[in-house]
């Protein structure tokens, strides 16, 4: 099914511009919302001209301001008709070992990647539940797995939590047209990794978010991307002793 009318939070770069450039090259009109306005100009422009037929609607939002969460959410479905799918992107990767002197860090994370992600989901389905109709997308990460040590220890259990959450919420809405879907992206180059080196199996933005795009558009409840290698390593991963987690991150 091709969904018309998408939502993208945290849209100004990274994996939420690169879904963006995709959606746009499949004909889908689009909502963005990011923090950096002049970024999202840039992007609106770039994607209007890849696809002159478009509707491209930029806002500037913070997700950790969450009553402006629901305004703009309101706002873009005011401004489209409807609103046929949310990809709930924000998030970033701040952070260190528990007890090293950085809670602000890695509570200025579980914020951004958990609780705001709840007010979106909530805002979200709102207004799925009024239209009786929708696709709601979490971007998890193959970190929800298992737990990770040092900077992904916080990153780790904030998308363990989204795991849950999406999981809870299709629960919910089971056998009604409103659908979930958790996606889980391995290794895939943006800014949230620019500085890391060594990471196996990464691949380059552009192809990594073909293959979201490609598994958001399934909608399957539970997708792991790219393919491969992800949607078999999970398995190994959640079986590894946690000394072979250790020398892994």
């Amino acid at each position: 099914m091709i969904r018309k009318n998408i939502l993208i939070t945290g849209a100004s770069s990274g994996l939420g511009k690169g879904m963006a450039i995709q959606f746009a090259k499949q004909g889908s009109n689009l909502a963005l919302c990011a923090r950096r306005l002049e970024n999202l100009e840039s992007l609106k422009a770039e994607l209007e001209k890849i696809n002159p037929n478009i509707t491209v609607i930029i806002k500037t939002l913070d997700v950790n301001d969450h009553p402006a969460v629901f305004d703009v959410f309101k706002q873009f479905k005011a401004e489209l008709g409807s609103l046929d799918r949310v990809i709930i992107n924000a998030g970033m990767g701040k952070g260190a070992s528990i007890g090293t002197g950085y809670f602000h860090a890695n509570k200025q994370t579980a914020e951004t990647n958990f609780i705001a992600a709840l007010a979106q989901a909530e805002a979200a389905m709102e207004i799925f539940r009024a239209q009786n109709s929708g696709h709601l997308v979490t971007i998890s990460s193959i970190s929800a797995v298992r737990g990770f040590r040092r900077a992904m220890t916080v990153y780790a259990a904030t998308k363990a939590a989204i795991t849950s959450l999406s999981e809870g919420i299709r629960v919910d809405v089971m056998h009604t047209p409103i659908k979930v879907s958790c996606i889980h992206p391995g290794f895939i180059r943006s800014e949230i990794n620019e500085k890391v080196e060594k990471v196996p199996f990464i691949v380059d933005t552009e192809t990594g978010c073909k293959a979201l795009v490609k598994a958001i558009n399934k909608e399957k409840a539970n997708s792991f991307v790219p393919n491969w290698p992800w949607s078999f390593l999970h398995w190994i991963l959640r079986i590894v002793p946690i000394s072979t987690l250790r020398k892994m991150s």
